[in-house]
């Protein structure tokens, strides 16, 4: 997984990889591109010198081009930003599906823009996975971009969520049994 630094911002037509070196650091998921740690919503590593990138789409990026970076990072989903960096949408290989079944292969050379959702439910680094778990099953959305001071800062999937929650479970488990064998 390489990192790419975005230094400035890329042509309308590219995908960005976004580096954040500013976040807090508390856990990593299996991809490390985003993480929930068993009680609360955080961004990545536990190694403060290792850089959490996001992969992040422009409104103009091309549709086939998007799909080529879902494939590249193995995500479903990526966050679009506005020229101001602002949370404008967020496109999925569901998305992508939907409209492809409407609109052929020309929706290919399409811009994201077109495809996207605006409604963008987000959370912040501190919010409870139980919170995010109530907002992922009442609104049907698998994946909810991390915003602190209306940056984003990562991205949640269900799965990180669900991954949350067997840890927790298991932790649960073994304070149990041993709180039993030393009884």
């Amino acid at each position: 997984h390489a990192e790419v630094a975005a230094t400035t911002r890329p042509s309308p037509s590219r995908v960005a990889t976004r580096i954040n070196r500013s976040s807090t650091r508390t856990g990593r998921s299996g991809r490390g591109d985003h993480v929930v740690e068993p009680l609360w919503v955080t961004p990545i590593t536990r190694t403060p010198s290792i850089a959490f990138t996001v992969a992040t789409a422009e409104p103009g990026t091309p549709v086939r081009e998007l799909l080529a970076a879902l494939a590249e990072h193995n995500i479903g989903a990526m966050v679009v930003l506005a020229a101001d960096d602002s949370v404008a949408g967020i496109v999925s290989e569901r998305d992508v599906v939907r409209r492809l079944n409407d609109r052929g292969a020309a929706l290919l050379d399409a811009p994201v823009a077109d495809i996207m959702s605006t409604e963008v439910f987000t959370c912040a680094p501190g919010d409870s996975v139980d919170s995010l778990s109530v907002l992922m099953t009442e609104r049907r959305i698998r994946h909810v971009p991390v915003v602190q001071d209306g940056r984003l800062v990562g991205i949640v999937s269900i799965g990180d969520v669900v991954k949350s929650r067997i840890k927790k479970l298991e932790e649960d488990q073994q304070q149990l049994e041993a709180y039993i064998t030393q009884g």
